[in-house]
């Protein structure tokens, strides 16, 4: 006996009342993308709160799991044995067959935990819980029965079939990516993007992307290791849509122009601008950054209102409370850490002022853009126009 299929539960989608079929549907076409990628041909469907997916042919079953933790709104993952309703005689001996073929090791607790779904079924759960364990004591006489910690807890779901599980794989959590809009995220090479955009992705949004590239300042390399983590990035969110911005005539004109310690915050806030110009030809409804307050001098609360002021649409900083500790732990988790440390700078670390001022004054930096205005508009539309785009 081995695993032929897979019961996917969800949590938040189960409090969506009249419209939680819109976000089941949502999730069914997730899991059938994401299990396309691997070997191994499946039939994902839902029936009655319970998401399948039951494999018609052979699969990888560590690539599978793998493939399903990365989709949002999947709150755990139980491998499980679906048997026909041959009787009640029958799930007894289908329930001895799963523990013996499952634990080679007999020596363990247990407890029997059934669903009757089916409220057809000629016995009630409590009877099925009674007379399971029974069987499995009288079989395995090694097994002991503890209903408080037992170290083996032995489902059994009594639907249009039946199910038997025992192991519950933890999923991602979450909402199925695109079930809440679209937004814009300004993906730099460094730890803190990437992160900010597994989060907002992981509640429903649909991700694009934006990298400001310098030439020469910043290298091809600079710019693969982005391409690289929108790569990293879409394994959770879906394939995105990167648009790399050329800003080396802007920032240099900046440079010339404006005070030097206004430079980031002046620099972030035309990066705003264009993000934003690239949100709405791409429909996304925000903008998304891995800012977070008093990491550095462009993310005190005072420079964090100065670039808002930039922009219309809402800009959203899923990891505006964290400390860098919790940014890096979870850009372990999901992959990207890595290939974020590679030694490539992107345009605004080389930018960057000796002294950058910390409370900018909004009113302040509008005075010092006021220098720009002979030029700005035209470099702007030469860089939006020019943007180059690439599926990731």
């Amino acid at each position: 006996m081995q695993y032929k299929s897979f019961l996917i539960k969800y949590a938040e989608i189960g409090v969506k009342g009249k419209n939680r079929y819109v976000f089941e549907d949502a999730l069914v076409a997730q899991i059938r993308h994401s299990l396309k990628k691997i070997d191994g041909d499946f039939k994902v469907r839902k029936e009655s709160g319970r998401i399948y997916a039951v494999a018609e042919s052979e699969f990888d079953y560590d690539e599978v799991v793998e493939a399903l933790q990365c989709v949002f709104g999947i709150s755990a993952i139980c491998p499980m044995v679906q048997v026909d309703d041959n009787g009640y005689e029958d799930l007894k001996k289908q329930v001895v067959t799963y523990v013996e073929e499952f634990y080679e090791d007999k020596n363990f607790t247990f407890k029997v935990n059934t669903r009757r779904g089916n409220k057809n079924y000629p016995v009630d759960s409590n009877q099925i819980n009674r007379d399971l364990g029974e069987i499995i004591l009288e079989t395995f006489p090694e097994t002991k029965v503890d209903v408080h910690n037992p170290q083996v807890m032995l489902h059994v779901e009594v639907r249009n079939k039946i199910n038997i599980y025992s192991h519950i794989i933890p999923g991602p959590g979450g909402m199925p990516v695109g079930t809440n809009g679209k937004a814009m995220l300004l993906l730099s090479g460094g730890i803190d993007s990437p992160v900010a955009g597994y989060m907002i992705a992981k509640r429903g949004v649909k991700l694009d992307a934006v990298y400001f590239h310098a030439p020469p300042y910043t290298s091809e390399r600079a710019k693969q290791k982005v391409v690289d983590l929108a790569k990293l990035v879409s394994k959770y969110s879906g394939a995105i849509h990167l648009h790399i911005v050329n800003f080396t005539d802007i920032q240099l004109y900046i440079y010339d122009q404006c005070p030097h310690e206004e430079l980031t915050i002046i620099m972030r806030r035309y990066m705003m601008k264009i993000a934003e110009r690239l949100a709405e030809e791409s429909g996304a409804m925000a903008l998304v950054t891995g800012e977070s307050i008093g990491q550095v001098a462009s993310q005190t609360m005072q420079s964090l209102a100065a670039t808002d002021a930039s922009a219309t649409m809402p800009v959203f900083r899923p990891v505006i409370g964290f400390d860098k500790q919790e940014i890096v732990d979870l850009s372990e988790k999901i992959g990207t850490y890595d290939t974020s440390i590679l030694p490539f700078e992107d345009c605004c670390t080389i930018f960057v002022a000796k002294h950058p001022v910390t409370k900018p004054s909004l009113r302040a930096i509008e005075k010092s853009e006021k220098k720009l205005q002979e030029k700005i508009d035209e470099l702007m539309e030469t860089a939006i126009s020019t943007v180059e785009k690439i599926w990731c």
